[in-house]
């Protein structure tokens, strides 16, 4: 066996996230439990043919029996898997090791919580998937677990508190996996994926925002041209995006290959799913014509083509982007300068378009200066 993995090796570990161990889920059947919405497919999937899925699952198969040595010297392998789609049979077998206090849950569950935490949370229980049976009604499991787990990420963390998009990432874990689970899988994802997302100031989103906009000059400057002629800041359309690490806007199919990939490659995931969204709804001289302005534009963006957000083209697309991992460092680099700069001479922070936004979209968890410290 030993012979046959350093057949493999490329030692490559430093560039990979040093949180990922593996997906998150246990077996959902793509489709299986969603009634309707963004989720549901009246259609079969069209899935590889079996000779290819017992190919893959052999694969992975093989590369488990040797995990750690994989993870540590031929990372590249493992990523490149991740792209092409982890098999619905050997997701349940990789499961990522998470720290965990014992009984912490339970303790945070007997807790009383915070008041204006536990109202927020039992207003935002229905929303989320809701035409999924998990959770379609208040006797349905789905909703009291969620519940439970949103109270004890608020009792565990009484700095960062409640924030709304955390309530369908939540949702999305318990779909593949038991309460107690799904809670520390949410804690690590907060934690280390999208470090400091879900803070009160949201000083991070903004700066990603920024990040984004950057990104999309590199790579498609007519869409960056575009959106700042008709005063569409960052904020406007990437919010959901990111917060909610895109579980209320992907088709199912497509949200488990992102997600795969997300967890394998880390937060740049999230920007390269954007940027492909932005490119197919904006990318051609008639798309943007038919979107002259502001509500026009962020109307298509937030309703994008089925086609864009296809499983097998946006994750296509999202391999052919011409991005490097410097492209990421100096954007990153340039855009928190810039936003200290402003923050040192006052002129930057004040979100003047949180009027604009919807309550749907997340508005109760702005506030008034995301710059305050």
């Amino acid at each position: 066996m030993a012979s046959s993995a350093n057949a493999d090796t490329v030692s490559n570990a430093q560039r990979r996230p040093p949180y990922w161990t593996g997906a998150l889920y246990r077996p959902y059947p793509i489709g299986m439990g969603f009634w309707g919405g963004t989720q549901y497919s009246p259609e079969p999937r069209q899935g590889p043919p079996p000779g290819t899925v017992l190919r893959r699952e052999r694969k992975w198969l093989k590369m488990l029996s040797q995990w750690n040595f994989y993870m540590d010297r031929n990372y590249r392998k493992i990523k490149e898997r991740c792209r092409k789609g982890v098999p619905m049979s050997i997701r349940p077998r990789l499961v990522i090791p998470l720290r965990r206090e014992p009984t912490k849950y339970e303790d945070c569950l007997r807790a009383e919580g915070d008041s204006k935490c536990i109202e927020d949370i039992k207003k935002d229980i229905h929303r989320q998937f809701p035409l999924h049976e998990m959770f379609s009604s208040e006797d349905k499991p789905g909703q009291q677990e969620l519940f439970n787990v949103l109270k004890a990420y608020t009792i565990h963390f009484p700095e960062i508190g409640y924030c709304q998009a955390q309530a369908p990432v939540a949702a999305f874990l318990l779909m593949h996996m038991p309460a107690v689970q799904a809670f520390w899988c949410l804690v690590s994802i907060s934690n280390k994926y999208l470090e400091d997302y879900y803070s009160p100031t949201m000083e991070v989103v903004q700066r990603d925002g920024y990040i984004l906009q950057g990104l999309l000059k590199k790579v498609c400057p007519p869409v960056y041209r575009h959106l700042k002629r008709v005063n569409a800041e960052p904020m406007f359309y990437c919010t959901e995006w990111f917060l909610c690490a895109f579980t209320r806007t992907l088709p199912w199919d497509t949200l488990l290959r992102v997600w795969d990939i997300f967890l394998c490659e880390g937060v740049k995931v999230l920007f390269k799913t954007s940027l492909v969204i932005l490119i197919g709804c904006l990318g051609t001289a008639k798309s943007r014509k038919q979107c002259p302005g502001l509500c026009e534009t962020l109307a298509r963006l937030r309703n994008p083509p089925e086609d864009i957000l296809s499983e097998e083209n946006l994750v296509y697309n999202v391999s052919r982007l011409d991005l490097t991992e410097r492209d990421f460092q100096m954007e990153h680099q340039k855009q928190t300068k810039r936003l200290k700069v402003e923050k040192a001479n006052g002129s930057g922070g004040t979100l003047r378009y949180v009027a604009k936004l919807p309550r749907d979209n997340l508005l109760d968890d702005f506030k008034e200066n995301v710059y305050t410290t």
